[in-house]
C-alpha cells in the first residue's frame, strides 16, 4: 500500500469496469483495456464476482507497475481499485 491513508468508500473512479459473471482471466483481461481510458494519477475501479481477481489484480497492478489501492467487499462481489502511475 503506498503511504497516503486512502478512504476507499468515497473514492470517486475515473471509470468503472464490470467483470461481475466473469471469472479469471476475464476481469484482468477487463482491467488491461480499461487502464488506457483512465488518466496518469486517475483511479480505475473494478467490480468482479471472482474471488481470484483479488490475488490477481493486485500481482498484475504491481508488474505493471500501477498501484493496488485495496477493494471493498459487497454482497456477492468486490469493488477493486487500482491508481494509474503511468
Amino acid at each position: 500500500m503506498g503511504g497516503e491513508n486512502i478512504d476507499l468508500k468515497n473514492i470517486k473512479p475515473d471509470k468503472t469496469v464490470d467483470a461481475r459473471g466473469t471469472s479469471c482471466p476475464g476481469p484482468i483481461l477487463a482491467a488491461k483495456r480499461a487502464i488506457t481510458q483512465v488518466p496518469v494519477g486517475g483511479i480505475l475501479e473494478v467490480l468482479s464476482s471472482d474471488s481470484g481477481t483479488l490475488k490477481d489484480l493486485p500481482l498484475w497492478a504491481k508488474k505493471v507497475g500501477h498501484e493496488f489501492l485495496g477493494y471493498i467487499e459487497e454482497p456477492g462481489y468486490w469493488r477493486i481499485y487500482v491508481r494509474r502511475k503511468k
